[in-house]
């Protein structure tokens, strides 16, 4: 059985897919096991309680240094035995500590397909704003596993999303995370949790056999 962590800073859509999808069985092999929120009063920690996962927040400027943040953050997953962490609209940035602890263990979905219109600055709806002024025809999202520099891991999966004429940021953003992140990221959890992703060097490979239960 794999314990996922989730890291959260919102409403807690994606986060709430997953639960959804452990619910219904789809993540045969998954235990949602902690949630970290970046935000006090973020609704995702409401859908977290509401499922019965153990949750709490852990702000970056209640710690003096870096260090000490990704300390806390090790601790809480330490804490709830997490195999994986999944950044599911987390918008908080973690130190070097963290990515070494949890390296190829940390998987972000983000509303595009990167290398565009990704990296600093690039989220919530600027990545649609972007693409639209841009006048690409399309648009997805992208699982990746997280670095230290935003938006640059190596890539677990993307999924294409039409861009039409009249779309606007808004429904852009709807559109792609209906038709492409809460796809993308479940999938590239349960491929984790089956042992079926293997990286070398920026390149993901997906295996086409299961690990043993």
């Amino acid at each position: 059985m794999t314990n996922v962590g989730v890291m959260v800073s919102g409403g807690g859509t994606n986060l709430q897919v997953l639960i959804d999808r452990v619910a219904d069985g789809y993540l045969d092999r998954c235990r949602l096991s902690a949630v970290i929120s970046s935000r006090p009063g973020a609704y995702a920690l409401v859908r977290a309680q509401e499922a019965g996962i153990p949750c709490e927040c852990v702000e970056k400027k209640a710690f003096p240094t870096i260090d000490e943040y990704d300390k806390r953050l090790i601790e809480v997953f330490e804490e709830h035995d997490a195999d994986l962490i999944v950044m599911a609209g987390y918008k908080s940035l973690v130190g070097m500590d963290f990515i070494e602890r949890y390296r190829n263990r940390i998987i972000n979905v983000h509303p595009s397909l990167i290398p565009a219109f990704s990296g600093k600055g690039f989220y919530g709806l600027a990545p649609h704003q972007k693409a639209l002024e841009y006048g690409v025809k399309v648009t997805g999202a992208t699982v990746h596993f997280v670095e230290y520099e935003t938006d640059t891991g190596p890539i677990i999966m993307q999924k294409v999303v039409d861009i039409r004429d009249d779309d606007t940021p808004e429904s852009l953003q709807k559109r792609v995370m209906e038709k492409a992140e809460q796809v993308l990221l479940p999938e590239a959890v349960k491929l984790w949790s089956e042992g079926r992703l293997a990286v070398e060097g920026r390149r993901v490979t997906v295996l086409k056999g299961k690990k043993p239960e």
